[in-house]
């Protein structure tokens, strides 16, 4: 590439291999890092983009593969090491101690001391020499619970470059900023490629990659694709990089629902805070309607809001034409929604309970007699859904712990079955589970929709949008981009919509 100020090759790592149980995440995956570079790193959600930082940064390690750095190969085996190669990264979640000062954080486990006392003298002045030579005006001994998300994010800049770095990696940094930050940010990585820095940059905003990339390197499905140099290429070169997948699962060509199916759930003018900003939609009796989108376009968002995980602070939800307050999850689950949350450790299933327990868990009114619940029904009603759903287990008395990703999805399922919910929101329903239980959620989500049931599922594969959706919405930054029948649907189509105005 030409330009005076990108030099050698400072960085590469080469056929790099990593798996986890049951996911082949990297498959020889190469990328090249030149020294006063910008180099976007892109691909749709679940590439392997964090994967492959984490790994360069010393948190995963390899399985096969080489990384040659400053014309050694190195392994890091902790991020301490790559740190002090001169290796940093700056996360999308930050990870700063909110109570402390900047200078604190900054110095964080490399304290100043004067005897055995830390020096907050001595760290302000360092913290405000970075401060200086990163052109910003943040104050050291501010708390830094304080500060904006973008200034924490200039702070966390300081933090690498105090320790001499040599390659920093950006992990979706504009996500949170303002138009105001974004432009901070982007002087200060001008500054570091003047420098000689060479950064990693990832990123889904397209228009972004214009302005401060110098290359793009696309990954998808944990594969290197290939690498274009920004200006020489369009925003459709790289969509169609990224989702240049042959599509074997074969896509739903017409939708399924009756013109006249009733609307069962009504969405209007949904808003809370900037995640979810005007979201109005319909979902029919009988309907998938595919959410799709990039991470942070507010899908899971709008879903908690609905089933009343976080707080709505303007618009109107109707459940068959009645409207409804839904405050709390308790709300949510009376008027007949259940929630299936993509965090199943979290807040599907209590891991260390049966799966008759949590079977039930949302109706316990139906088998509590007088004091105690009724053990025997309890078991044979999970017993009935482990069958109906092909959960593999030795026995519904066996802890939902000891169950694969795919079966204790279907512990979920049975305990919103049991409650007899109308509408169904499926949140990332397939992520983490291998192949054969994917077809076979896939059918019983068909199976309830055919019985009436209305499935809201937000997911990140657009194949599974594709194969399942009757209709797709798609979001982007928190907003509603595009809202389009299957038969109009393709990748290109979804990913156009789903990087508007990016």
């Amino acid at each position: 590439m030409e330009g005076e100020k990108v030099g050698e090759v400072i960085l590469t790592m080469k056929d790099i291999d990593k798996s986890f149980p049951g996911v082949h995440a990297l498959k020889k995956v190469s990328l090249e890092v030149r020294r006063g570079e910008v180099h976007a790193l892109m691909g749709e959600n679940g590439a392997g983009k964090s994967t492959l930082m984490k790994i360069l940064t010393g948190i995963y390690s390899k399985d096969s593969g080489q990384i040659i750095y400053e014309g050694k190969e190195v392994e890091f085996t902790h991020p301490r090491e790559a740190q002090d190669a001169g290796i940093a990264i700056v996360h999308q979640e930050l990870n700063m101690m909110q109570q402390l000062t900047v200078a604190q954080n900054i110095f964080i486990g490399r304290e100043y001391m004067k005897g055995k006392i830390i020096d907050d003298k001595r760290m302000n002045e360092e913290a405000a020499k970075l401060f200086e030579k990163l052109n910003i005006s943040i104050d050291p001994s501010q708390v830094m619970g304080d500060l904006t998300v973008g200034k924490q994010q200039m702070c966390e800049i300081a933090k690498a470059i105090s320790k001499e770095v040599k390659v920093l990696v950006f992990d979706e940094p504009t996500a949170a900023l303002t138009d105001l930050e974004i432009n901070e940010l982007f002087k200060i990585i001008r500054d570091l490629r003047e420098k000689g820095i060479g950064i990693i940059y990832i990123s889904h905003r397209m228009d972004e990659i214009k302005i401060i990339t110098d290359r793009v390197t696309v990954m998808r499905d944990g594969e290197y694709v290939g690498t274009l140099i920004s200006k020489d290429c369009t925003k459709d070169d790289i969509i169609n990089m990224m989702v240049g997948r042959t599509i074997y699962e074969e896509p739903k060509s017409v939708s399924n629902v009756p013109d006249n199916a009733p609307v069962v759930l009504k969405v209007e003018h949904l808003q809370a805070g900037k995640m979810v900003q005007d979201i109005s939609f319909e979902l029919r009796k009988g309907e998938i309607l595919g959410f799709s989108g990039l991470m942070g376009a507010g899908r899971t968002e709008t879903a908690r809001v609905i089933f009343g995980a976080d707080k709505k602070q303007g618009g109107d939800i109707y459940v068959n034409g009645k409207k409804v307050e839904i405050n709390s999850p308790q709300d949510a689950v009376k008027a007949g929604i259940g929630y299936l949350s993509e965090d199943r450790k979290r807040y599907g299933v209590v891991l260390d309970k049966t799966i008759a327990e949590n079977t039930t868990m949302a109706s316990l009114e139906k088998f509590v007699r007088g004091l105690f619940i009724d053990k025997k029904d309890e078991e044979s009603t999970a017993q009935d859904y482990v069958e109906r759903l092909n959960t593999k287990t030795p026995t519904v008395t066996t802890p939902t712990l000891s169950l694969s990703g795919g079966n204790q999805q279907k512990v979920v399922i049975a305990k919103w079955l049991v409650r007899d919910c109308d509408i169904l929101i499926f949140d990332e329903p397939t992520r983490g589970i291998d192949v054969g239980a994917k077809s076979e959620i896939y059918h019983l989500m068909n199976e309830l929709a055919a019985s009436g049931k209305s499935i809201i599922m937000i997911s990140s594969e657009l194949p599974e949008i594709l194969r399942m959706s009757d209709r797709v919405l798609v979001m982007c930054e928190g907003r509603k981009t595009a809202e389009i029948p299957i038969e109009k649907a393709s990748q290109e189509v979804i990913m156009q919509a789903a990087t508007v105005g990016m």
